[in-house]
C-alpha cells in the first residue's frame, strides 16, 4: 500500500528536475508523486511528462497555466494526494535513498504531525559544500518562533494535517508560516539527524537575497498574529541563529 505522496513545485526547473525525480523513484518505501509545473518556460514540463509516461501509477504532472507561486502549486498537489503522508521536495533538491522509510517509522514512533530531516548543502551544479545543517529530534513551538529549522524539503506531514494548514503568503516564508501554524496546534514536531535531504544553494532563491529574506521573516511573524515589538524580538533571535547556522 502505498504510504506517501511527495509533491514537488517546479518552476524553470529543466537542468536538475531529473535528478529530484530519480531520487523519489528510488526511496525504499512505495510513494507516488505529484509534479505541479508552474508555467515554465523551458522544458521542465516535457521532461516531468517523460517520466510520467514511463511510471503511470506512480507519476502525476499538473500544469498551471499561469504563474500561481510556490505556495498554490503545493496546495494544488497536496489537492490530489490520496495517501496518509505527503512529503515536499522542491524541484533543485534531492533525498538520499531511505529518507521516507525512516520518517514514517519515526511519524508512526512518535504520533507527531510532521518531521523533518537534516541537510547537505549543495553548490548550484550540484557539489557538496562540506557544510551540514543538523537538525534535532524533537522541535517546540518556542523553539521554532527563534529560528526555522524546519526546511521545507525535507518535510513529511500528514496529509489532513497539510489540508487542514494550506500555504498562504508567498510574499513572505509560506513554508515557515505553515510549521508554526501547525506547532502552536498539535505540539512538537519530529526531527531525524542525518543529511537526507540534498539541498541545491540556488542563485535565485528568495533566502539568498539576505534583507529581502530579513524583511520576509519579519512578516511571518506578523502573519501569524504577533504584534511590532514581540515580532521585532523573535526576528533578532532568527536573526542571530542564521548567522550562527550558516558560520
Amino acid at each position: 500500500m502505498i504510504q506517501v505522496t511527495a509533491i514537488t513545485a517546479a518552476y524553470n526547473a529543466a537542468s536538475y528536475i531529473e535528478n529530484c525525480i530519480q531520487s523519489v523513484l528510488a526511496q525504499t518505501v512505495p510513494c507516488r508523486m505529484v509534479i505541479v509545473d508552474d508555467a515554465s518556460s523551458d522544458d521542465t514540463y516535457a521532461i516531468a511528462m517523460r517520466y510520467a509516461e514511463e511510471y503511470p501509477d506512480r507519476i502525476t504532472v499538473l500544469k498551471n497555466e499561469q504563474n500561481a507561486g510556490a505556495a498554490a502549486s503545493r496546495n494544488r498537489a497536496v489537492a490530489c494526494a490520496t495517501t496518509p503522508y505527503v512529503a515536499i521536495l522542491d524541484a533543485d533538491d534531492w533525498w538520499e535513498k531511505g529518507k521516507l522509510k525512516a520518517q514514517t517509522e519515526v511519524m508512526e514512533q512518535t504520533g507527531c504531525a510532521i518531521c523533518s530531516t537534516g541537510r547537505e548543502l549543495m553548490t548550484p551544479d550540484g557539489r557538496t559544500t562540506g557544510k551540514y545543517i543538523p537538525v534535532k529530534e524533537r522541535i517546540t513551538y518556542r523553539e521554532l518562533l527563534k529560528h526555522n529549522s524546519i526546511n521545507c524539503s525535507s518535510v513529511i506531514l500528514r496529509r489532513d494535517v497539510a489540508r487542514e494548514f494550506p500555504m498562504e503568503h508567498d510574499d513572505s516564508h509560506e513554508d515557515y508560516i505553515t510549521w508554526l501554524k501547525i506547532l502552536r496546534k498539535y505540539g512538537c514536531a519530529a526531527g531525524i539527524n542525518k543529511p537526507y535531504l540534498k539541498y541545491r544553494l540556488s542563485e535565485g532563491g528568495k533566502s539568498r537575497n539576505k534583507l529581502k529574506s530579513a524583511a520576509m521573516t519579519y512578516q511571518v511573524y506578523r502573519y501569524v498574529g504577533y504584534g511590532p515589538l514581540k515580532s521585532l524580538f523573535f526576528f533578532v533571535s532568527y536573526a542571530l541563529h542564521g548567522i550562527w547556522k550558516y558560520r
